[in-house]
């Protein structure tokens, strides 16, 4: 089956590995690095260079033979591709412990992303400073406050339809779902599901499969 391509026609599977590839790109440009080859590139992403080759391909960008990759100029198209040349606000509605420590996170400042605001409904976290943000309540987010903006729902299963409403209404058209629910959203509203439990279910499948492989081949012994 052929992965859907996005509107400037940058297939889907190759914008999942462009995350993955700005990373990398960011730490040889700590490091002061000029350019980087797709063979490199390709280790520090986890892909094989052929696949770095044709994604970057896709967004026009082509290395020079006994070169590479121009590593700043890679890193700005990357970047600009993934609408990531402007801050974007954040809002964050649970904060239980993996609330606030996507709070404290300091990656998502150097992504392009900015936490904004902090929301709860327990009054006994209502009010509280973390990282120099008071948590607050969601009615105190106005129809339109978090127009442009990405909500991270980190809330239990029965609470998270109703936040991801709350958050349509004020203009989050980007939801990064936690909650191990499925949300009901206009179709121009984007969501990101991170189902932790499904994720383990499948390391868990892999797991099995193998050790069903190994116990075969002992029995073929």
């Amino acid at each position: 089956m052929t992965a859907e391509p996005t509107r400037r026609g940058v297939p889907e599977a190759t914008v999942g590995r462009l995350p993955g590839y700005l990373r990398a790109l960011t730490s040889l440009g700590d490091e002061g690095r000029a350019s980087v080859s797709s063979e490199e590139l390709a280790d520090l992403s986890g892909v094989r260079s052929a696949q770095v080759r044709k994604d970057l391909s896709s967004l026009g960008s082509y290395g020079v033979r006994g070169v590479g990759y121009d590593v700043p100029r890679l890193s700005d198209q990357i970047a600009a591709e993934l609408g990531l040349s402007r801050t974007r606000p954040v809002v964050i509605v649970g904060m239980g412990n993996l609330g606030r420590a996507l709070a404290s996170y300091g990656g998502l400042t150097t992504r392009g992303f900015h936490v904004t605001a902090l929301v709860d409904t327990d009054p006994a976290v209502v009010g509280r400073r973390i990282d120099g943000l008071t948590v607050t309540t969601m009615d105190r987010l106005t129809p339109g406050s978090t127009r442009a903006g990405v909500g991270v729902i980190t809330t239990p299963a029965g609470a998270a339809q109703e936040v991801a409403d709350a958050l349509v209404e004020g203009g989050v058209r980007s939801i990064l779902n936690f909650a191990p629910a499925v949300l009901r959203v206009p179709p121009t509203v984007h969501v990101r599901a991170v189902d932790l439990a499904a994720e383990l279910a499948i390391l868990a499948f892999h797991e099995h499969q193998q050790a069903l492989s190994t116990a075969d081949g002992e029995d073929v012994g």
